[in-house]
């Protein structure tokens, strides 16, 4: 059985390991802390813990010396924060990773709490006091950084300041949507073909679907269906849809090159996939003398290929659709990026139907039949 938590007297704990081999952990699910088991603790006492935390002889808590000292750190801690004291680093570190496992009980992912943890902790970098609104807002103003950078860092730390019970009024940041960056398609392909066969086949992927990076790193083989050449998005990121996405002959052959060593397609993280990524762009942008390269992101495809559907079909609801978004706001975005009045062509002649096949695959469209024969364009 498991010991209640000291801290917050919560039932809600489990095994966390043994130190040293001997003495037992727990975590506390409820306000996530950790502390160890008494080795002197019997049966006996543990129920007698368990009904009301004393040892019938003594009378005196069942805990030990080490346990006894990370109370009193608690208890020094909260009246230190009830007195309006400015806490220690540690004791500031340790409100951190309480936050942090709130929002995780709340469900946020785990790369969102990961960066929320690390712009509090730039924050107390550049000397702000979690603890002092004022502090804070006084940092975030002296920072050389844009307006939308600003208000994200304000909502960070509005979230701490609510977890912890701080008064806290937000600065007024305005929000700038800025308009995507949207390179030609001939500087993606170009960016395909100089990287890494894992790289080049994400790259390729998100080019053909728009699918979301994380999307595409939660893509197990058994979404893929070589049968019809579809797969299919089931962990969809920031609350979009599920959908499924027709993909090219060409993608499918790279896929099929890669290892089936695991369950996903690409497993690997996701730093070491962006790093990776920005070294072999810089690489190809040098090689080539186009600095455009360098600008392209993975989140940049999608915008790309959002932008090129909506101007091939005029139909919004179908880069919804495509997307996953649930709310069309977020996709009139597209109906702005740029204008391709004037835009050259290329095109293409197919006299049979596995020549317009192979044209449509590789992003034609068709325009219109002539003499038996099918005309197709594709912008440049």
């Amino acid at each position: 059985m498991t010991m209640p938590c000291p801290q917050c007297h919560s039932s809600l704990t489990w095994r966390d390991g043994r130190r040293d081999g001997k003495t037992q952990r727990h975590l506390c699910r409820s306000c996530g802390f950790r502390f160890s088991e008494p080795s002197s603790v019997t049966s006996v006492s543990r129920r007698t813990y368990k009904n009301d935390g004393c040892n019938s002889d003594s009378r005196q808590v069942c805990v030990s010396q080490i346990e006894m000292e990370n109370l009193a750190v608690v208890e020094n801690r909260l009246e230190k924060e009830a007195a309006g004291a400015k806490l220690e680093p540690s004791e500031v570190e340790a409100k951190i990773l309480e936050h942090a496992w709130t929002l995780k009980k709340q469900g946020y992912k785990d790369t969102t709490i990961r960066n929320r943890v690390l712009i509090l902790k730039r924050l107390i970098k550049l000397g702000a006091d979690l603890q002092d609104p004022e502090s804070v807002k006084s940092v975030i103003a002296g920072l050389e950084v844009c307006e939308n950078s600003k208000r994200q860092i304000s909502v960070v730390y509005g979230c701490y300041a609510s977890t912890n019970h701080i008064a806290w009024t937000a600065p007024k940041y305005a929000f700038t949507r800025k308009l995507p960056f949207i390179p030609l398609e001939s500087e993606i392909d170009a960016l395909i073909a100089g990287s890494g066969k894992k790289t080049a086949t994400i790259l390729q992927m998100i080019k053909e679907t728009g699918m979301r990076i994380g999307e595409a790193r939660h893509l197990a083989w058994t979404d893929l269906d070589l049968e019809n050449n579809t797969i299919r998005v089931n962990n969809p990121e920031k609350g979009s849809n599920p959908r499924i996405f027709k993909i090219s002959g060409k993608l499918v052959s790279m896929l099929n090159t890669l290892p089936k060593t695991d369950g996903r397609i690409f497993p690997v993280r996701d730093l070491s996939l962006r790093a990776n990524f920005n070294r072999q762009k810089r690489r190809i942008a040098l090689k080539l003398q186009n600095p455009r390269l360098a600008q392209i992101t993975f989140h940049t495809l999608r915008h790309w290929k959002a932008t090129m559907e909506y101007h091939r079909t005029r139909d919004i609801l179908h880069v919804k659709q495509l997307l996953g978004h649930k709310q069309i706001e977020n996709t009139m975005l597209y109906t702005q990026l740029i204008d391709f009045e004037g835009d050259d062509y290329n095109s293409a002649v197919a006299k049979s139907i596995e020549e317009a096949r192979g044209l449509i695959e590789a992003g034609f469209e068709y325009v219109c039949n002539h003499d038996n024969t099918m005309l197709f364009r594709k912008r440049k």
